[in-house]
């Protein structure tokens, strides 16, 4: 049920990356793919680490307080929230180009965007109704999911590939298909989007039982699934279809791009048994991960209201539902106002894609970083699963995998604030709004404790 839930979210990530990746990156897709895969490893086991050791709802909010201090952990919960937010509006707005197998309608911006709209409204009367997910439906999904994709793989190994392999080297390093180094460094850090699952299942670590073994199992089995699949899939797909078609959002695949694999097929009964199969399953699975990241920032902002990072207004509980459901509805409210500019073009996907990676590389980051604090300042804490590798500093011991993790998300970061202007105005303008708020929030508190304790000075 865990590795159903993670892999919810980076399974469906393949969805959308895969077409995003590739009208930055171009042939370079499955090279770049897998650098970010390298940095996915190196995030995973460090979660591995951090969740086993602190089973705490809250991912990189929970380990930087620990590491660090409350509002090193608003600055990550708060990154985190943006990045819960972005899923949320890129899951549901990847949605509508699938099922336009069945109502072609769909393919227009503004229909499109209507049904991602309806779907983000639909999950939020759901949540705040509190209908649970079913574990064991995401587990069927996720089933099939796989099976799907691994026989896409194979038969595109074998009908596409096998054939003619000279395509896939045209493809990939073909006059124009080869990215400059600036689009090829910016493609690794918009493959950042695959990283989607690492929180989910760390925000799952308090519902879990026997957390200390069973979420590091469900990460290492993340790693292999993503790995395989999502290597095979770039390669397939950019031996069926030229990297100019896989990227292109008006007229080519980049918003379905596992629906452009099915439909270069190279059987007509193939492509009718694949097409609607794989329509269903995307559907479905983005529809999962759009409900995992609304569940996410529920449980997030309970926590950090909790520990005192937000105001307590964002965990009150619905007196029938017993659901946190002004958290669920504002954020669902911003969710909805980021696919406002679907209504106008498709190209904006994009920008959402590399928003995503400013919140999400920015929570990685300092949860890396408060790992690696937690080493230094708490070495006699238990840690059920302790990274090998270690490096000694100063006597410390420093798990290598998570320093390598931290240099490069905070690298890949960097590019994405310098590359993108989109996301550096929306995700630092979102930074310093939550800061200004969490000030005056903790002012105004510590005023009212400070008046209390008067009071009942006063009193005594």
């Amino acid at each position: 049920a865990l590795f159903s839930a993670g892999y919810g979210n980076v399974g469906s990530s393949i969805y959308y990356a895969l077409g995003i990746v590739a009208l930055i990156a171009l042939g370079a897709t499955p090279i770049v793919l897998a650098i970010a895969g390298i940095l996915f490893i190196f995030n995973a086991l460090t979660y591995a680490e951090g969740t086993a050791m602190l089973p705490e709802a809250g991912g990189s909010s929970t380990f930087a307080r620990h590491g660090f201090n409350n509002t090193t952990g608003f600055i990550a919960g708060w990154a985190l929230m943006l990045s819960y937010i972005v899923t949320m509006a890129i899951s549901a707005y990847t949605i509508p180009p699938y099922l336009s197998h069945f109502w072609p309608v769909l393919k227009e911006p503004f229909a499109g965007t209507i049904l991602s709209m309806g779907i983000i409204i639909f999950l939020m009367v759901v949540n705040v109704l509190g209908i649970k997910e079913s574990s064991r439906l995401n587990i069927v999904f996720i089933v099939l999911d796989i099976a799907t994709q691994i026989t896409l793989v194979i038969l595109g190994i074998v009908l596409i590939l096998a054939v003619n392999p000279s395509v896939l080297i045209q493809n990939m390093f073909g006059a124009g298909n080869w990215p400059s180094t600036e689009n090829m460094i910016f493609g690794v850090a918009i493959a950042a989007l695959c990283f989607t699952g690492v929180e989910t299942v760390s925000q799952l670590a308090e519902e879990t039982r026997q957390p200390e073994k069973r979420i590091p199992q469900s990460y290492i089995l993340m790693i292999a699934a993503v790995l395989v699949l999502f290597a095979g899939i770039s390669i397939v797909a950019l031996s069926a279809m030229t990297p100019q078609v896989l990227g292109d959002p008006i007229n080519g695949w980049a918003r379905d791009p596992v629906a452009g694999i099915a439909a270069n097929l190279p059987s007509t009964l193939l492509q009718n048994i694949f097409a609607p199969l794989v329509a269903v399953l995307a559907a479905s699975i983005l529809l999962t991960a759009t409900n995992a990241g609304l569940m996410g920032i529920s449980r997030l902002a309970f926590s950090m209201s909790s520990h005192r990072q937000l105001p307590q207004t964002l965990s009150r509980i619905h007196p029938r539902f017993r659901t946190p459901y002004i958290a669920i509805i504002l954020f669902c409210i911003i969710a909805f106002l980021l696919l406002i500019p679907g209504f106008f073009s498709d190209e904006f996907f994009a920008d959402l894609g590399a928003l995503y990676v400013f919140g999400s590389l920015l929570s990685f980051g300092l949860a890396q970083a408060a790992i690696l604090a937690l080493r230094v300042k708490k070495p006699d804490l238990s840690r059920p699963f302790k990274l090998g590798w270690n490096v000694r500093i100063k006597g410390k011991e420093l798990p290598l995998v998570t320093i390598l993790g931290f240099v490069g998300t905070t690298t890949v970061w960097l590019v994405v604030i310098i590359a993108q202007e989109f996301s550096r105005q929306v995700g630092l303008s979102w930074m310093i709004l939550g800061l200004i708020m969490y000030g005056i929030y903790r002012w105004r508190h510590r005023k009212s404790s400070a008046k209390a304790g008067d009071n009942a000075d006063q009193a005594t």
